[in-house]
């Protein structure tokens, strides 16, 4: 069975896109429509633009879901997905993709996403640290008793979790977790603790954006952030969707459940190949590639 994976921030790149846009009348419609809904020549950034400009969240947000599903209408009749999922943002992209959103809802509420998670981020000086090297049990357990709010929030594949809360928080958490034998805590470059519950006030703001969406009947299962296990039910995801920013990336434990549910080949739709790689780190049994296009 095929399975499509959709990725998150952080796999951004100038110049990505332009190829599609040049190549494909469709691709270069959807941009030029995209560069209206949102107000701004994202266009011009993502093709042109600097990697500071690119990786503003206002912008690296709908630079990545514009990247992944104008690529998957690129393929065409090719895209036939069995399953799909998306590593936080990308679930966005999976859903337009599976036609569960319309390309202009989609991008709408990622927009919006981006400039909640951006006014959340500047309540309170908040960050994540990568932590490789321990299994996640452990990090819980060390989260769990230091003072203020860390949390687990990626777990990516198996030894290599992401934590997320308060400065100070996550600071003292990485010097607990190389004392508990962590290869290594490393403090990341980001704007805030994504999937944390410093969240809350952006999940409140995209879930009446959400509420106020339609939702169709996804046209595959799509293997949620939040409960991991394939949904079909447009109502449940709208309701997992809700849930997703304060609530922790569950991609190994989704990935194991799309391959237990029948899936060999998993397919990257999008900038990059880092799933591709947390795919075969958690699964080393099955394919994992690039889409390949026809002219």
């Amino acid at each position: 069975m095929n399975a499509y994976v959709f990725p998150g921030q952080g796999a951004q790149f100038v110049g990505m896109g332009l190829d599609l846009y040049e190549k494909y009348p469709i691709a270069k419609e959807l941009f030029l429509k995209a560069n209206d809904i949102l107000g701004f020549e994202i266009t011009e950034v993502m093709f042109n633009g600097t990697a500071e400009g690119l990786k503003e969240t206002k912008v690296t947000q709908p630079a990545i879901f514009l990247h992944s599903v104008i690529l998957s209408k690129v393929m065409g009749d090719t895209f036939k997905p069995d399953m799909v999922a998306g590593h936080s943002l990308g679930e966005f992209s999976a859903l337009a993709a599976n036609n569960t959103l319309s390309f202009e809802d989609g991008l709408k509420l990622v927009s919006q996403r981006a400039l909640a998670m951006q006014k959340a981020c500047e309540l309170r000086p908040s960050t994540m640290a990568a932590v490789l090297g321990l299994e996640d049990a452990v990090v819980e357990k060390v989260c769990s008793e230091i003072d203020g709010i860390v949390v687990a929030a990626n777990y990516n594949c198996p030894g290599q979790l992401v934590i997320s809360g308060e400065v100070p928080a996550v600071e003292q958490a990485c010097e607990k977790l190389k004392e508990a034998g962590a290869r290594r805590a490393l403090m990341l470059p980001v704007g805030g603790a994504f999937h944390s519950p410093l969240m809350e006030p952006a999940r409140e703001e995209l879930a009446a954006a959400i509420d106020d969406t339609t939702f169709s009947t996804p046209s595959c299962p799509i293997y949620q952030n939040v409960p991991t296990t394939g949904v079909h039910s447009a109502d449940e995801i709208k309701k997992n969707l809700m849930l997703q920013l304060t609530a922790p990336v569950k991609w190994t434990q989704s990935v194991q459940h799309m391959v237990n549910d029948g899936a060999t080949i998993f397919t990257e739709i999008g900038p990059g190949k880092v799933l591709q790689g947390l795919v075969r780190k958690i699964e080393p049994s099955v394919t994992t590639q690039s889409p390949q296009l026809t002219d």
